[in-house]
């Protein structure tokens, strides 16, 4: 029961880390309809650049872990609009269905490049802000990062959410997302929406980046994996709600690490890929989505 217990604690802690990238899926889609799909790269860039702050790598550490976090959002949020701009409103402007989507996948790919050549192809350990002495939760180990990547996956969801609810420009960003072209009927920017949404969107990955990067080894190649799995997370849970994303998250990272232990590791990511093909046959808005109702 102990083993049971950690394995699940371990699984929250990894499915909340996808719930934040899925979300960060949700953001762009509401506003604009597209998806950057090289949020596993703003997710790495975020582990890299804070890795450089707080690690012994390019002279460093210059600062500790908690200043760090408030650079990485803002660096996440500035590469954020730098897809928007170069990948996604060219396409949006002429109206190419599919250009944004081999657009985001070749900028994944040139930062993926970038970063090989600044932090290298290794992977190396990232500094933790907190003891790594596990403490007992109902038997099981627990390490005290584990609960500040959980804390800190939620409170960033809640933060956007309450932004989103009670400040004008979060009023905005409702509204575009709910009729994009009465929203700017009715004098709202919404280029500069769309552009604040992914901004937002990538600060969430890089946030994600530096909250999971204490638990595994970080490197160029840890976004890969976490942003396709985001992504399956996303349709999961469905791509028009913030409470699918934590639900398909905490599925997928439980799944993955229950059947990692008492299956074999090469088949962890089989129970997710299964939900997400039943997903698709069943229920293609997502077990939390809602059908999107076209008038013709």
């Amino acid at each position: 029961m102990e083993i049971l217990l950690q394995l699940v604690f371990s699984g929250i802690a990894l499915g909340m880390i996808y719930a934040v990238v899925a979300f960060g899926y949700q953001l762009t889609f509401a506003t604009s309809g597209t998806l950057n799909f090289g949020q596993g790269e703003a997710l790495m860039l975020g582990a890299m650049v804070g890795l450089s702050l707080v690690g012994n790598v390019h002279g460093g550490p210059y600062m500790n872990y908690w200043l760090m976090i408030p650079v990485v959002l803002v660096f996440g949020a500035l590469q954020g609009m730098l897809v928007e701009w170069i990948g996604v409103r060219p396409a949006i402007k002429i109206k190419s269905e599919f250009g944004w989507i081999m657009s985001t996948i070749a900028l994944a790919i040139i930062f993926k490049n970038i970063a090989e050549n600044i932090w290298g192809k290794d992977d190396v350990p990232f500094p933790s802000p907190l003891s790594a002495a596990p403490f007992q939760v109902f038997g099981a180990n627990v390490q005290p990062m584990q609960i500040v990547v959980v804390i800190g996956a939620l409170a960033i969801m809640a933060a956007v959410e309450i932004f989103n609810r009670k400040s004008i420009y979060g009023k905005a960003v409702v509204a575009t997302s709910n009729d994009r072209d009465a929203a700017g009927l009715m004098g709202i920017n919404t280029r500069m929406v769309i552009t604040f949404s992914y901004a937002l969107s990538s600060a969430a990955a890089a946030f994600a980046g530096v909250l999971i990067a204490p638990l595994v080894p970080t490197g160029v190649t840890i976004g890969s994996a976490l942003g396709l799995k985001a992504f399956a997370v996303a349709i999961i849970g469905g791509l028009t709600s913030g409470v699918g994303a934590i639900v398909g998250g905490l599925i997928l990272g439980i799944a993955e690490k229950l059947t990692g232990f008492y299956l074999s590791t090469g088949y962890q990511e089989v129970p997710g890929l299964l939900l997400l093909l039943l997903v698709l046959a069943f229920k293609p808005a997502g077990l939390f989505g809602k059908a999107a109702i076209k008038k013709v």
